[in-house]
């Protein structure tokens, strides 16, 4: 069983991971079809703000801290290669890493700084918010399930 600042460490991770994965849930569930079924200039002016909100240290703190806890247990593992969680430790951090930080990175943050750059009642901005919320929604769904996946395998690493 793992023990000591090594439990602490995923515990944290369970956390973290989780927290995460409950905001992109919270988007794929409600808010992206409620900023969906608004005229698009108050779509976009509404996902503006929201994305300025994001990088705001209590979303941050989380967000990129999980991404940094996770790669600290991906190394602790490789390191101590424990008799037990250690497959379960590995795919959790790899999820969170690539599936929810990457895919962040790679997918949705480019398409929020696109959004960025558009004055919200444009008609520029009209046209490009409908594949900005389906492309956005897709790759949150992918982040979400990602970060709920890591937070699951971290559990079963501490069972």
């Amino acid at each position: 069983m793992i023990d000591g600042p090594y439990y602490v460490l995923t515990v944290l991770g369970v956390l973290g991971t989780g927290l995460v994965a409950g905001v992109f849930c919270g988007f794929s569930a409600f808010v992206m079809r409620a900023l969906a079924a608004l005229p698009p200039a108050q779509g976009v002016a509404a996902m503006q703000a929201i994305n300025i909100a994001a990088l705001r240290p209590p979303f941050m703190l989380v967000f990129a801290g999980s991404a940094v806890l996770c790669s600290v247990l991906a190394v602790v593992t490789f390191v101590l290669w424990p008799d037990q969680g250690t497959v379960e430790l590995l795919l959790g951090s790899a999820l969170y890493l690539l599936g929810c930080f990457g895919v962040t990175m790679v997918a949705n943050v480019p398409r929020n700084e696109a959004l960025a750059k558009l004055d919200a009642g444009t008609p520029e901005a009209a046209a490009y918010w409908p594949t900005y919320v389906s492309e956005w929604s897709t790759w949150n769904h992918i982040r979400g399930v990602a970060s709920a996946a890591a937070a699951i395998l971290y559990v079963l690493a501490l069972t």
